[in-house]
């Protein structure tokens, strides 16, 4: 009888299969099941339920609305009252204002956020924990009522009616400050900021070369964020501009609703059109401004 003896692996091919093996496992995908799917339908569904609905309603006129149960189809007439609501509400300039508006508030607060962010995260100086209780206090003050003072102020300076009166409130954002300065504490280490202070950088191009790159993820959420809040804000733009002004697609959309009997149709005509673009935005940017979120994320 003949005896056959196996050669043990090597230590070192062993070694490198197990390797091989854990990279496998670590690049392979998780296959979702059916109840995952499931879920995650109800939750899209859900969610782009407000949408649909708008733009049936926009498709509709007041009598159908107005019955019960309410459509839940299309109707004929949805280009013809998003013409409609275009024309009315002088919609092409209240985006280009609007855009104006929200672009120059997004970016200033990023920037000054970010600067802010930083000293208050990794600079030492005297009352540093003071001032960000101060800074995270003004969050507390509800935005009604600094609106009586506020208009005092733009109506002293003859800035009614115009979009400066919008822009200059919104430049700085204590959330904002929170924000970075949150981040940065856990995605730049000191260390790096030390390395740049031997080389003889100065505090300014260290803020350049060192915390807006290690920032960015960041700071494309939080310029997303800003934009979207300023788009959609309403009560300060409504009080200080007119829809005959220079008005913002919030202003102009809440100029559809006057008259004794509103054709709420044509209103949500006006904020399909308002609401478009923020869509738009988001389908060209949204898997970068999603990858820096998850970057920020690992990072953090």
């Amino acid at each position: 009888m003949t005896t056959t003896l196996t050669k043990p692996p090597a230590p070192d091919e062993t070694s490198a299969r197990q390797r091989r093996t854990k990279a496998k496992r670590a690049g392979g995908h998780m296959h979702a099941g059916p109840i995952a799917y499931i879920i995650l339908a109800l939750f899209t569904i859900g969610s782009l339920f407000p949408l649909v609905w708008t733009a049936i309603a926009a498709s509709r006129d007041n009598n159908r609305l107005a019955q019960t149960p309410p459509p839940f189809w299309f109707g004929g007439g949805l280009f013809d009252k998003l013409e409609l609501a275009w024309e009315n509400a002088n919609m092409g300039e209240a985006m280009i204002n609007t855009t104006l508006v929200a672009g120059t508030s997004a970016i200033t607060i990023v920037v000054m956020s970010t600067v802010a962010g930083f000293a208050f995260a990794k600079l030492r100086f005297r009352g540093r924990g003071a001032l960000l209780l101060i800074v995270i206090g003004t969050m507390m003050v509800p935005p009604q009522l600094m609106i009586i003072p506020l208009y005092m102020v733009v109506a002293e300076l003859g800035w009614t009616d115009q979009l400066q009166a919008v822009i200059l409130p919104s430049l700085v954002n204590a959330f904002g400050v929170f924000f970075m300065r949150q981040y940065l504490v856990q995605a730049l280490p000191d260390e790096i900021i030390e390395a740049a202070r031997v080389d003889g950088a100065s505090s300014w191009r260290v803020v350049w070369h060192v915390v807006f790159p290690a920032a960015r993820p960041a700071m494309a959420v939080l310029g997303m964020l800003m934009f979207v809040q300023t788009w959609n804000d309403f009560l300060w733009p409504f009080l200080v501009l007119t829809q005959t002004g220079s008005p913002t697609v919030q202003v102009a959309v809440a100029g559809l609703g006057r008259g004794f009997t509103p054709d709420q149709s044509l209103i949500m005509a006006g904020a399909l059109l308002g609401t478009l673009p923020l869509l738009i935005v988001f389908a060209i940017f949204g898997k970068q401004i999603v990858g820096g979120i998850m970057q920020g994320a690992v990072k953090g």
